[in-house]
């Protein structure tokens, strides 16, 4: 199933719990798939410097970010078995505990669901535009540093 059509990936704040649900819902009919592996980015309430984040506001240069995450999606059609690749991620505010990355794969036989989905995570996370502001409850803010992409090209 690989479709060579760009598909939009960003969505305005949180992903609802009903978006998830719909999805998961809706390839209860494609009887040739075995397995799913679902990957949900949360936001964490961290602490840094003294301050606990309440939301992060999560930008990107998004035409460029579409085109790398559809790169990221075919190549994992590539590499690994599956029937169906989602990814989405937030823009703008997301509060603490709300999903803010999902990522849904689906193959006939759970190995290939969970290793591209592991395989999408890591790729979207190190090379996709998409930039997150902390927003912290004192009202001040921050430019997210992510610590995996900097252990990642060190």
């Amino acid at each position: 199933m690989n479709n060579k059509k760009t598909k939009k990936v960003f969505v305005q704040g949180a992903i609802s719990p009903e978006k998830i649900a719909d999805s998961i819902a809706s390839h209860q009919s494609k009887t040739e798939i075995g397995a799913h592996s679902i990957f949900l980015g949360q936001v964490r309430a961290d602490l840094v410097d003294g301050k606990t984040v309440k939301a992060i506001d999560y930008s990107a240069y998004e035409e460029m970010a579409e085109k790398e995450i559809h790169k990221i999606r075919e190549a994992a059609f590539s590499k690994f078995e599956l029937t169906c690749a989602h990814i989405y991620h937030s823009l703008g505010k997301v509060s603490t505990g709300q999903v803010c990355l999902f990522i849904f794969t689906s193959s006939p036989h759970r190995k290939g669901a969970n290793d591209a989905c592991q395989n999408i995570l890591e790729a979207v996370k190190t090379s996709v535009p998409i930039f997150g502001k902390e927003l912290f409850e004192d009202e001040s803010y921050q430019w997210k540093k992510n610590e995996d992409i900097v252990r990642n090209r060190t």
